[in-house]
């Protein structure tokens, strides 16, 4: 060939390499209310400035006629990109060709590319929408799985890993996403499950459909596999590019800053008649997040699932921070089960990529009951203590009511490395509740007296207004200020900024080992 047909040769390749499986599975794809890897891709990134890597590798295959359809791309588009400015990593499974399965081939143009975001220190973003492994090829697309594995497992800490998942995610194809910090997935069209509703029926004879067993609901509010449940794909894609201005590009940065226009000092009267008199009543925490973060935002994760407690993401003066807080509103804000493995694996995010933590307590405790012990709460609380004693980022503390018992330890407490503990004059902070602690110390007392209601609602006060409250604590130097709730915007910034080069670490090790 002369040179004009080598360009020309060249310039059919690249066309030939975004026509994916073809104008009739594109037209398929659209039918089932989902877009293309590239649509996914362009929506993402700033305009023009996708660049795409290997984009003229076909397989190796030669087993079951596979040779005789070797696509371009080979089912998954990869390469770099930046989202609002930043450099990101991107690759995008193509349902049509091949349904997305992984081949050698495919798992090789991910790896690549997510061994040079290692090197440049930038975030890997996952579009998922495979049908597994490429069985035509056996043991070798299995492997490939496994190489995307480790490198997951590697660059988890290390660099942002986020995962879409835009259909169905089905056997080896859900390790990956469960690897990432991150995986959103899109109403009725985007599932994840190790074995489809078939099987299922045939090992169980259960009847389930793949909704149910897998789809966003169920993984966003059951399950807790899934982080965030979307409308549809377009709101995947916002949700991303939001999660993507709180968090840097890898764990040797700060998180991105903003210039903030909400005054330092703003003081809302609210907040000092937000807490009910009555300790027993609930509220919505929610409601001081948002009356105390920037401009009212928070951008909540995992807002489906052990909604008795709350993780998300905010700004106070510009800085991004991660917020855990109880939940009042939801079986009285009590730590759980599933409330202990969500916090403490945003805590673990938050610490792994430098982003402040701050913490808002009411807990009356760990819930009761045998489901709860069997299930292993004393595990699963230990996770959420081990984060917070791990974390080494600066970590504030807010106690806006109660904070009992083995609670008030877990829940950030000066005594596993806080750096700053506020307390609201509401606090009660003890061993257990008013009534029950009365009812134990004074058992005798009361079982005694001619009236034993009026004695213990007489005790009751006396325990209270010794020991349920936060000066007792305060005097310990447990809490360092008493605040009203009002003040509560400006100490936070106050205390970030003076905790902006805080330095902290823990013993040398090779890791630890949470209990999981």
């Amino acid at each position: 060939m002369n040179r004009e047909e080598q360009f020309k040769y060249l310039e059919n390749l690249n066309r030939e390499s975004k026509k994916g499986g073809g104008e009739k599975r594109i037209a398929a794809q659209h039918e089932k209310g989902k877009l293309t890897a590239r649509e996914r891709i362009d929506l993402l990134v700033d305009e023009g400035t996708f660049v795409e890597i290997d984009a003229l590798v076909r397989h190796r295959s030669k087993d079951f006629g596979l040779e005789k359809q070797r696509f371009l791309g080979d089912g998954v588009i990869t390469g770099y990109g930046y989202v609002n400015a930043r450099l990101v990593y991107i690759f995008s499974q193509d349902f049509t060709i091949f349904g997305g399965s992984l081949s050698e081939a495919f798992a090789e143009k991910i790896c690549k590319i997510m061994d040079q975001a290692m090197k440049v220190g930038a975030p890997v973003i996952g579009l998922n929408d495979s049908g597994g492994a490429r069985i035509q090829e056996g043991v070798v697309s299995l492997g490939g799985y496994a190489d995307i594995f480790l490198r997951n497992t590697l660059a988890s800490g290390v660099i942002p890993q986020i995962s879409a998942v835009m259909g169905p995610c089905a056997g080896g194809a859900v390790y990956s996403p469960a690897i990432t910090d991150f995986i959103f997935m899109v109403k009725n069209t985007s599932y994840m499950f190790v074995t489809g509703p078939n099987v299922v029926k045939t090992v169980t004879h259960e009847e389930v459909t793949s909704e149910s067993l897998g789809g966003a609901l169920t993984h966003g509010s059951k399950s807790g596999v899934s982080h965030f449940s979307c409308e549809n794909e377009l709101d995947a894609i916002e949700k991303i590019k939001t999660l993507l201005n709180y968090i840097p590009s890898n764990n040797l940065e700060d998180p991105p800053k903003i210039n903030c226009t909400d005054p330092v000092d703003r003081a809302d009267n609210k907040l000092d008649t937000f807490i009910p008199e009555d300790s027993s009543q609930p509220y919505d925490m929610k409601e001081i997040i948002h009356l105390i973060m920037d401009d009212n935002e928070f951008f909540e994760v995992h807002s489906e699932y052990a909604q008795n407690i709350i993780a998300g993401f905010s700004r106070l003066n510009g800085f991004s921070v991660g917020i855990i807080a109880n939940q009042p509103a939801v079986l009285a804000g009590v730590l759980d089960i599933d409330a202990s493995i969500k916090a403490a694996r945003f805590i673990r995010f938050c610490d792994a990529f430098n982003i402040p933590i701050i913490t808002f307590v009411d807990v009356p405790g760990f819930l009761p009951g045998t489901t709860q012990e069997w299930g292993g709460i004393i595990k699963h609380g230990a996770k959420l203590l081990y984060a917070y004693c791990e974390a080494t980022v600066p970590k504030i503390t807010v106690i806006t009511r109660k904070a009992y018992g083995g609670a008030y330890d877990v829940m950030s407490s000066k005594h596993i490395r806080a750096d700053v503990n506020f307390a609201w004059p509401m606090a009660e902070i003890a061993v257990m509740g008013p009534k029950g602690a009365a009812e134990i110390i004074f058992r005798n007392e009361i079982k005694k007296s001619k009236d034993p209601e009026k004695t213990l609602a007489k005790k009751e006060m006396e325990y209270r207004e010794k020991f349920a409250n936060p000066y007792l604590a305060a005097e310990r130097g447990y809490i360092d200020e008493v605040i009203r709730p009002k003040e509560t915007r400006f100490k936070l910034i106050q205390s970030l900024i003076m905790l902006e080069n805080k330095a902290d670490t823990n013993p040398k090790k090779k890791h630890g080992n949470i209990p999981l």
